[in-house]
């Protein structure tokens, strides 16, 4: 059930290097009223998660409203009829990348991605490789042409950043700023030069 006057956004991890967007993404949605947050992680992700940030996957189920397992294809969010604002999935392996561009609902990760593209929701993917082969860019490119948002978290110097977690704030606010959702404490937009 909806909590009251919320709405959703659906937040998907998958094992691509990265995890602490994923983390990062939760903690801030969990600060800004409104905003009801649906979690999947793949198996993957769950291993990228202890490896890179030393979490068990409860601590980060404890950051999101609601979780749904991997393979619960019947999730709510894997149907057209439960409204979301839409899905991020941060970060998004070339996999589950390939799977998004052509169709492959395998689990509930790709499935909630083809549902929202279907929908015409806002469907946002941040891969995490490089370099790139001609496999990974057909693959963006038929993301994008479905209508789909292809956000690297490239870093934007200008802002003159001085930690790690500074330049996960900026991605991750921007990001956000693409649904609507205010980024203000995350980072400093550029304003032209003064």
């Amino acid at each position: 059930m909806q909590q009251k006057n919320k709405q959703r956004l659906i937040i998907a991890m998958t094992g691509a290097t990265g995890a602490i967007y994923g983390m990062r993404m939760l903690q801030v949605l969990r600060q800004r009223e409104g905003w009801e947050t649906h979690l999947v992680i793949s198996r993957a992700g769950v291993i990228n998660l202890k490896h890179e940030l030393d979490l068990p996957r409860r601590a980060l189920y404890d950051l999101a409203d609601v979780c749904h397992d991997i393979n619960d294809v019947a999730a709510s969010i894997a149907s057209g009829a439960f409204r979301t604002a839409g899905m991020l999935i941060v970060p998004c392996s070339m996999k589950t990348l390939a799977s998004v561009a052509h169709g492959f609902g395998d689990n509930l990760i790709t499935r909630a991605a083809d549902v929202t593209l279907k929908e015409r929701r806002r469907l946002l993917l941040m891969p995490r490789e490089t370099p790139l082969n001609l496999a990974h860019i057909r693959n963006m490119a038929a993301v994008t042409e479905m209508g789909g948002i292809i956000f690297p978290p490239m870093p934007a110097f200008y802002g003159k950043s001085k930690t790690l977690d500074d330049l996960v704030d900026e991605a991750v606010g921007r990001m956000l700023e693409l649904f609507g959702i205010d980024a203000e404490g995350l980072y400093e937009p550029w304003t032209g030069l003064t």
